[in-house]
């Protein structure tokens, strides 16, 4: 027969294979970049002429501007011109859009062709006359690579030039093009909008797909809870004339909607005061819709009237003080007869009381891993405490997402959010250890937040490259900022895990460069004197299921406008970001959070282990200095709370030689990810609802129900002690509670009579006394607690 394990030894087995994986660890490395050699968080060599790019390595890119032509040949019989500019460096090449019927267009295009990939010592420039059947030559520019200047910011831009045009034979002809050609690094203000030739193959190497690859920067929209408390309505007049309506309110922003309660009036007034919640972001492109309906019968409603409020006109506050309510006219949506409508004079009108509260912060993220705590209103916010630069420098052994050629490759890109600010690396084609070299800087005004980064692999490139397609997710790594010491550069190679119905499976190692520097240290030690989230979250607390549904909402809105930016940040990314499906049930997690705590509790498992140790003399060495201890403290009580911090104290300096010099990552022990069932897995992976068939379903639920059945009587169980301690008091045992008052009373005799360091150390000796002077059986305090009467009897 199977039987379960205890805890402690649960722990125990936890604790010894709590340790990483070597492959899944994480791997401390001492890139060159451009401060300088980083070893051990440091830089040493450094280069003097760096600039602020220096957590990434340097890169070099020869950049093409096109910004305009003049006077450029007619090429048809009709005298004109379909012009457009084709940048070609080797295999690359890049291409403008082309304008019908210009001569002197204006494209204002940057180019940039990596330089560790040219394999050709002249640039060509060539514009030609776009055509259905072969594009014609009109002219060309061509460059020296090694006489193309170096320009490393912060020097200034280089100015655009008019270059004559020369035919295939280099002879001058008519038409001039205007160019601005430089080598520069990614530190150059034309990188993030420039086509890049290393992420495009050379096979498909055109303009067309720079929408798709361009690194961007993104902003979060400003999100606000929109408060309406609907009041009463007067005047309600149903369609039907001998009855009083059963009226509700349906009120509706955007893909929100919320329902107040029917009420049953007996007049043509109702009442409700109902309190319902929303989401919306700035600029407010939804209307505030309320409609009063009459239910009629059974799945039948009728529009008793509506109004629209334009969110723009709402009142804001950032505290609780009271809003004004107003009655609004409700009108009928559709009129039916005017001249009936005449004669019965519509008056019907609802007490509304609507506001935008921004002394909120608004959840759309895991509130375990929040990057941002501020509230709405700006008015609310302090200062910067430091700031966190972030250096996405590559990634090594990626598994291929995809088939190209007949062979596996990946088009993958980075994103990185904190705050109100996401990034996104351009995508590098058909490169399974791509280099990106990018580096980003965010504002920190809390330390108790979390920086995300996330590998994707980009679908929308090719010929199966479609808006449907969704981006595939490769790994994810999380970094808090209060984990970070002040100063330091951390360059480590994260391992990049995913979760597959398989199983867990390393998809690459992520290798990036932190430093977090500190602007005020003293603003930073007072944060942690404050309370985590604004003061509205105290003073007018959401119920749990208002914040899963508001958060709900807010990743959807949030997912709606980054996937409106060019180019688009898709809903998928953002989902996976915010760990939108974090609160769904899993058997793994469950297990996982299980683990841990009965990890927190391993401690005072190993000091009650120790004491039962000491009370059965099992070392009497050790047994009687803890005697000679206890009887110190007991005759002098007032060095009782000095010892127990200076003991914490020397245990924190102890401690300091192991902190820990790794930030945290993604550990697959704890996550209890690598021994989890197959069936486990599969259900974690199910949709919501459900989509596996009834019989898996039923087993599944059947084992929930274990599951519950068990965490049910963990609860009832603590509740059951908790009630047993009121019952001392309460005379629900009249003996119980007799005895125990009574007890009480000699108890307060015998202490005042008696020194307390005696009773101290009689009642010390009787608890570490020798085992000949103990029972096997239960001690009378603990029998007659567990006589007590508890809630139970009074269960169904």
């Amino acid at each position: 027969m199977k039987t379960e394990a205890h805890p402690a030894k649960l722990v125990r087995m936890h604790s010894a294979s709590a340790a990483q994986p070597v492959d899944y660890a994480l791997k401390e490395t001492s890139p060159f970049l451009g401060g300088g050699r980083v070893v051990g968080g440091r830089v040493i060599r450094g280069d003097k002429t760096a600039s602020t790019y220096d957590l990434v390595e340097r890169m070099y890119f020869l950049y093409v501007r096109v910004v305009k032509a003049r006077d450029l040949p007619a090429m048809d019989v009709t005298g004109s011109l379909d012009p457009f500019v084709e940048v070609k460096i080797g295999n690359y090449k890049g291409i403008t859009k082309h304008f019908e019927h210009r001569q002197n267009p204006e494209w204002n295009q940057v180019f940039a062709f990596s330089k560790d990939r040219m394999q050709a010592s002249v640039l060509e420039v060539v514009i030609k006359d776009k055509d259905l059947v072969k594009d014609d030559f009109v002219g060309i520019v061509r460059f020296d690579i090694n006489e193309i200047p170096l320009r490393v910011p912060p020097d200034s831009p280089l100015a655009p030039e008019w270059y004559r045009l020369e035919d295939k034979k280099g002879e001058k002809i008519k038409g001039e093009l205007m160019l601005a050609v430089w080598i520069g690094t990614q530190a150059d203000e034309a990188f993030s909008d420039a086509w890049h030739s290393d992420a495009a193959t050379p096979v498909d190497s055109t303009a067309a797909i720079s929408a798709v690859i361009r690194s961007k920067v993104y902003h979060s929209p400003r999100l606000w809870y929109v408060r309406v408390n609907v009041i009463e309505a007067q005047d309600l007049v149903p369609t039907e004339k001998n009855r009083f309506p059963d009226a509700y309110v349906k009120v509706q922003i955007g893909h929100q909607v919320l329902k107040t309660k029917p009420v049953q009036a007996r007049t043509l007034n109702a009442l409700w005061n109902e309190d319902l919640l929303f989401v919306a972001a700035e600029p407010f492109e939804d209307h505030l819709v309320l409609t009063v309906e009459d239910r009629v019968g059974p799945g039948k409603d009728e529009i008793i009237g509506r109004v629209i409020i334009p969110l723009n006109i709402v009142d804001r506050r950032a505290d609780d003080r009271m809003i004004h309510s107003r009655w609004y006219n409700l009108e009928k949506p559709v009129v039916f007869d005017v001249d009936q409508l005449k004669k019965e004079k519509f008056s019907s009108r609802i007490h509304l009381r609507v506001c935008l509260d921004g002394g909120y912060h608004v959840l759309d993220e895991s509130t375990h891993y929040s990057s941002d705590l501020r509230p709405t209103a700006k008015q609310l916010w302090k200062p910067s405490i430091g700031v966190l630069e972030l250096g996405i420098l590559n990634a090594i052994g990626l598994h291929p997402m995809k088939t190209r050629d007949g062979r596996g490759t990946s088009d993958t890109y980075c994103v990185a959010k904190y705050g109100q600010k996401w990034v996104r690396t351009r995508t590098l084609v058909d490169n399974l250890s791509p280099k990106y070299n990018e580096q980003y800087t965010w504002e920190v005004f809390d330390p108790a937040t979390v920086l995300t980064v996330c590998v994707f692999d980009n679908s929308q490139i090719g010929e199966k490259g479609s808006g449907s397609n969704k981006d595939l997710k490769i790994g994810k790594v999380r970094i808090r900022i209060s984990t970070l010491e002040t100063g330091r550069i951390y360059t480590h190679s994260y391992p990049l895990l995913v979760l597959h119905p398989t199983g867990v499976k390393k998809m690459g190692e992520l290798h990036l460069a932190i430093r977090f520097s500190c602007t005020s240290f003293a603003n930073m030690l007072y944060t942690y004197s404050k309370p985590l989230l604004p003061k509205m979250h105290y003073v007018r607390p959401f119920s749990v299921m208002q914040l899963d549904m508001l958060r709900h909402q807010a990743v959807n809105i949030v997912a709606a406008r980054l996937s409106r930016a060019e180019p688009p940040l898709r809903k998928e990314v953002v989902e996976y970001m915010s760990d939108v499906d974090s609160h769904l049930w899993s058997m793994r997690r469950s297990k996982a959070n299980f683990f841990r705590l009965m990890t927190v509790f391993s401690g005072l498992f190993a000091v009650g282990k120790w004491f039962g140790d000491i009370c059965m003399w099992r070392n009497p060495f050790t047994t009687i200095l803890v005697h000679i201890l206890f009887l110190m403290l007991v005759c002098f009580p007032e060095l009782i709370l000095p010892t127990v911090f200076l003991y914490m104290f020397l245990i924190g300096v102890w401690n300091y030689r192991y902190r820990p010099r790794y930030p945290p990552h993604m550990n697959t022990r704890i996550s209890q990810a690598e021994a989890v069932h197959p069936d486990e897995m599969d259900e974690e992976f199910d949709t919501f609802p459900t989509s596996r068939n009834p019989d898996i379903v039923r087993m599944r639920y059947d084992r929930l129900r274990s599951v519950a059945g068990r965490i049910q009587t963990v609860v009832g169980d603590v509740a059951t002690q908790g009630e047993r301690v009121q019952a001392l008091l309460s005379w629900r045992d009249p003996r119980a509670t007799a005895m125990f008052i009574t007890f009480c009373l000699v108890a307060a005799l015998v202490l005042y009579v008696t020194p307390f360091q005696v009773v101290a150390a009689l009642m010390g000796f009787y608890v570490m006394r020798h085992p000949r002077f103990r029972h096997r059986l239960p001690p009378v305090p603990v029998n007659f607690f567990r006589r007590l009467p508890s809630r139970t009897d009074s269960m169904l």
